[in-house]
C-alpha cells in the first residue's frame, strides 16, 4: 500500500463510522485524492425508499465538488468483511465522469485480507464517458 493510500484509508475509516445503513448494516467509507491536492471523504446513506440512498463514493464525489476539486486522481473504498469492497457499477460510472481511465481504485475490507488496486478501465472496461458527448453540443 502506498503512503497516500494510508492517508486515504484514515479518511475513509473516519467517515465510515457515520454511515447511515440501518437496513443493510453495510457501512462503507470512501476517500478521494483530488486534482487540487485535497482529500475528500464520504459514507453511504441508506433510505427506506431504497433507490434514494447514496453510496460512499457518490458522497465523496459530492464532497469533492463542493470543496472545489474537479478531478479524481485516486480513490479508496473501505467496507466490512475480508473481501475488498469495490465500487458498485453505478459508482464506477460516476467515478468515470470525474476520472481518467487509468486512475487507481484501491479497495479493501475492514477485517484484513487482500488490498485490491485496479484502474478504472479494469473495473469498467469499454466505458461511456463525457468525451462521447463533446460533438453533440
Amino acid at each position: 500500500m502506498e503512503a497516500i493510500d494510508k492517508t486515504l484509508l484514515e479518511a475513509a475509516m473516519r467517515v465510515r463510522k457515520y454511515a447511515h445503513a440501518p437496513y443493510s448494516g453495510f457501512h462503507v467509507g470512501a476517500a478521494i485524492l483530488a486534482d487540487d491536492g485535497n482529500i475528500y471523504a464520504g459514507c453511504n446513506v441508506e433510505n427506506a425508499a431504497y433507490p434514494l440512498g447514496s453510496c460512499a463514493e457518490t458522497s465523496a464525489i459530492s464532497a469533492m465538488l463542493a470543496g472545489g476539486g474537479r478531478r479524481i486522481k485516486r480513490i479508496l473504498t473501505f467496507g466490512p468483511g475480508i473481501e475488498p469492497v469495490t465500487p458498485c457499477g453505478g459508482c464506477r460510472q460516476r467515478i468515470r465522469e470525474f476520472a481518467e481511465p487509468d486512475v487507481p481504485i484501491v479497495s479493501l475490507g475492514a477485517d484484513g485480507g487482500e488490498v485490491l488496486v485496479r484502474s478504472l478501465k479494469q473495473l469498467l472496461p469499454h466505458s461511456f464517458g463525457p468525451e462521447f458527448l463533446e460533438d453533440m453540443k
